[in-house]
């Protein structure tokens, strides 16, 4: 059941291969089609935020390469000069519309440092409280971890969560999410709904993109998984169509629809689980592990290693004893000090290092788990 009756705020996802021809042109009668759908529904009355890709394929195709460059600072370079011959042409077409539209380049540490994060938050709100419509990358030409391992379908469903999204729609070149893969079984059948992200679904997808894009549906489950924990609703459609967009947001049934989750993670603990982006690791016992899935803090008496170095304060993964990650936690002892304390009770805190702000190494309240 489609129901997007009373939606407000929509982030619109455009993928390379619907921005672009083969070769890494921009199509221009898609790209005025998307902008004109988007002005309507701005007209409407609807807060809309556009999250493209296309720059590396811009300014591929502007530099003379036949396929996505391979290296690091070929890929830098295309995104320098794709970026604006891309955000230009969009100013443009807005232009035409009576549009303002302003431009955001993101990086994975905006969102993963907590300031950063509610900065980034205050942008967003005052460019849509005085009507402009945000256009958002990543900014691929300086990041290097964003080029080799980001993908804008991600990146889109985490803009959806921290700007408190209704819908997020994502384009792309087929028309959904098919039980098979449609290239190999002319058979293959569209998936109208889904309720939640099982194993089943994820079997579904290939982690196939476009020659001159990095998107494939892995991704696209990836970022619905993200939309649905923070009460996100999520389509995937075709946007080679015409009227792709409008037919989405008016809830007809175009596309694969996610819904999102009726109770939502809140705010901090979304961002710890999706957006911050831990650098250093605790390792924890059977025991510790099985006290915090019944949602117990982390005490020092659990923990086997500390790998990394990290302050107080910082974000951390915290391991299971076979090693796989559970869940991210602010730590109130820093890596040196915490060393010290594996294994303990917490009455030798003090004793140990002299002082003792907090019995918890983690407290319940800065956890999130998987």
């Amino acid at each position: 059941m489609r129901n997007l009756e009373n939606i407000k705020k929509v982030v619109i996802k455009v993928g390379t291969s619907t921005l672009t021809y083969d070769n890494g042109n921009l199509n221009l009668v898609k790209m005025e089609n998307i902008v004109r759908q988007i002005a309507d529904l701005h007209n409407r009355g609807l807060e809309i935020i556009l999250v493209t890709s296309g720059a590396i394929g811009t300014g591929a195709s502007a530099l003379g390469y036949k396929e996505r460059p391979k290296t690091i600072p070929e890929k830098q370079a295309c995104a320098a000069v794709g970026q604006v011959t891309l955000i230009h042409m969009y100013q443009k077409l807005f232009s035409e519309y009576n549009k303002v539209t302003g431009q955001i380049l993101m990086t994975r540490e905006d969102i993963g440092d907590r300031k950063r994060y509610l900065n980034g938050r205050n942008t967003f709100f005052t460019l849509l409280d005085i009507g402009a419509i945000p256009i958002v990358n990543e900014n691929d030409a300086l990041v290097v971890d964003e080029i080799k391992f980001g993908d804008n379908d991600s990146l889109s469903a985490m803009v959806a969560s921290f700007v408190d999204a209704d819908l997020l729609v994502i384009l792309s070149d087929i028309d959904g999410l098919y039980d098979s893969n449609p290239k190999d079984n002319k058979d293959a059948k569209i998936i109208d709904y889904v309720e939640s992200i099982t194993e089943e679904i994820e079997s579904y997808a290939r982690g196939a993109g476009s020659r001159l894009g990095t998107g494939g549906m892995i991704t696209k489950l990836h970022a619905a998984k993200i939309c649905s924990s923070s009460g996100v609703s999520m389509i995937i459609c075709n946007g080679g169509l015409n009227d792709s967009i409008t037919r989405a947001v008016n809830g007809e049934n175009i596309g694969t629809y996610f819904q999102g989750n009726a109770k939502p993670m809140k705010g901090r603990q979304h961002w710890l689980a999706y957006e911050a982006s831990p650098k250093a690791s605790i390792v924890i016992d059977a025991g510790a592990e099985e006290a915090l899935k019944k949602h117990k803090s982390l005490l020092p008496k659990g923990i086997l290693e500390v790998e990394g170095r990290f302050d107080e304060g910082d974000v951390v993964s915290i391991l299971g004893s076979n090693r796989n990650k559970i869940g991210h936690g602010i730590v109130s002892y820093n890596s040196k000090d915490l060393v010290s304390i594996i294994g303990r009770d917490t009455k030798y805190i003090e004793e140990i290092l002299g002082y003792k702000h907090y019995d918890e190494i983690i407290h319940v309240n800065n956890m999130s788990l998987f």
